[in-house]
């Protein structure tokens, strides 16, 4: 503990939720200490353009929105750090929180707003193909595959959200679905076999991908397993993955209740965990909505609620 840093407020994550917590905290004198983590700015970062946020008619860049978030919570004195938290000790406070490069923060309260990250399929051709054909996120590179051939994985929401809008772009989308049917909502299902450029490949997996450079098609299997599986390879510009998200909370596992996924859960309506001092806030607290409205408005109450718990529990 001697060499521990003493901050009375550590913000975990730098998305819409963190950045958000940052404004309160500073501006409630809580000297908040942010770390940014690996994606600064958060899964906005890899979006081209906002148009549901509030306050923006035309719409904003994800990138120039998390600037200028960033720069409200430094203009109330929010201390910006890059590096990620590797290692957390919430045994008792104060809880400790040890960096990348190995410093160690002692603090009296710590907001977690580390957000979710994009699943795939655990392919070494997603590896060798990422950025050449390999996306997790059609609304940051749909626009590279204008009249041209994609697939999309997944046969939930966010797979037929992401068909469709690559469908306004490709020539034809391939939706490629493990199950016999989709999972996604009955009016999203509708929209996607209205569709007259999106074929859904029902009872597919894919198996690898292929092309000297880049993506050029991917190894599919229909109906694996069974007496009539049939292999056989589908030509494709690009791959598109849509299987959900993954909560970035494992260094908290210890310590947290977490949902079957890895969701961190709170307590009743409000962003308190089951460690007193320690909240959550944004998506990786959020299974439901995952907005950036939504992971703004919890980086609120989780600084407020910070702010209530140390007037509550002074420090020594």
């Amino acid at each position: 503990m001697e060499n521990a840093e003493r901050v009375s407020c550590l913000i975990i994550g730098s998305g819409p939720a963190g950045y958000t917590a940052a404004i309160y905290a500073a501006r409630a004198n809580l000297n908040p200490v942010e770390y940014c983590g690996l994606q600064v700015g958060g899964q906005l970062t890899q979006t081209t353009v906002i148009e549901n946020f509030p306050g923006y008619p035309e719409g904003v860049d994800g990138n120039q929105m998390m600037l200028d978030l960033r720069q409200q919570a430094e203009r109330f004195g929010t201390d910006m750090r890059d590096g990620v938290i590797v290692k957390a000790d919430l045994s008792e406070a104060p809880y400790k929180l040890t960096t990348d490069d190995g410093h160690v923060i002692a603090a009296d309260t710590v907001i977690i707003a580390t957000g979710a990250s994009a699943k795939y399929l655990g392919l070494a051709d997603e590896e060798k193909y990422k950025g050449e054909g390999v996306s997790a996120c059609a609304t940051c590179d749909g626009f590279f595959y204008r009249k041209k051939v994609v697939a999309v994985v997944g046969g939930g929401d966010t797979a037929c959200e992401e068909a469709l809008y690559l469908a306004s772009l490709a020539k034809k989308v391939y939706m490629i679905v493990r199950k016999p049917f989709l999972r996604a909502s009955e009016v999203m299902q509708r929209r996607v076999k209205e569709a007259e450029n999106i074929e859904i490949l029902f009872e597919h997996n894919t198996l690898g991908l292929y092309g000297e450079n880049g993506v050029e098609g991917a190894h599919l299997v229909k109906r694996k397993g069974e007496p009539d599986e049939e292999k056989y390879d589908l030509p494709i510009d690009g791959f598109f993955l849509a299987i959900g998200h993954k909560p970035n909370s494992d260094v908290f596992k210890e310590w947290l209740d977490l949902d079957e996924i890895g969701y961190i859960k709170t307590i009743g309506n409000t962003p308190c965990t089951n460690v007193p001092g320690v909240f959550a806030a944004g998506d990786v607290a959020d299974p439901h909505y995952r907005q950036a409205i939504t992971a703004a408005a919890s980086g609120c109450r989780a600084a407020i609620e910070a702010k209530n718990y140390l007037q509550e529990h002074p420090s020594h």
